[in-house]
């Protein structure tokens, strides 16, 4: 069993994360950090300036996760794992790269 995270009723490994990462921010939070280190700053104005309370306590979940740490002097950045997870998400960034073309074109015939 997993540690739960705030709002997971269940032990499960996939609902665990899922209920992490469907957190309002969390994602955006993870995708700006996939290049490297940002500072808090640097991190909040990436992510559309959320509110400094929200990202504060989305990096706090997200550092709890083990998917981000904090260095000092170097800001936020992803951890092996979180760098793992950011990988998993290739094949759905490829998609959505796909499915905007298509959206753009207008349906299929």
């Amino acid at each position: 069993m997993v540690k739960s995270v705030r709002g997971s009723r269940t032990g499960r490994p996939i609902m665990v994360l899922l209920d992490l990462l469907g957190r309002r921010w969390t994602l955006r939070v993870l995708w700006e950090l996939r290049d490297g280190p940002l500072s808090s700053r640097a991190l909040r104005t990436a992510c559309d300036d959320v509110s400094p309370t929200v990202l504060q306590t989305r990096t706090a979940e997200l550092r709890t996760a083990g998917l981000l740490q904090l260095r000092v002097g170097e800001g936020y950045e992803l951890t092996e794992l979180g760098k793992e997870l950011m990988t998993a998400f290739a094949p759905l960034n490829r998609f959505a790269a796909s499915w905007a073309d298509q959206q753009q074109s207008g349906p299929p015939q």
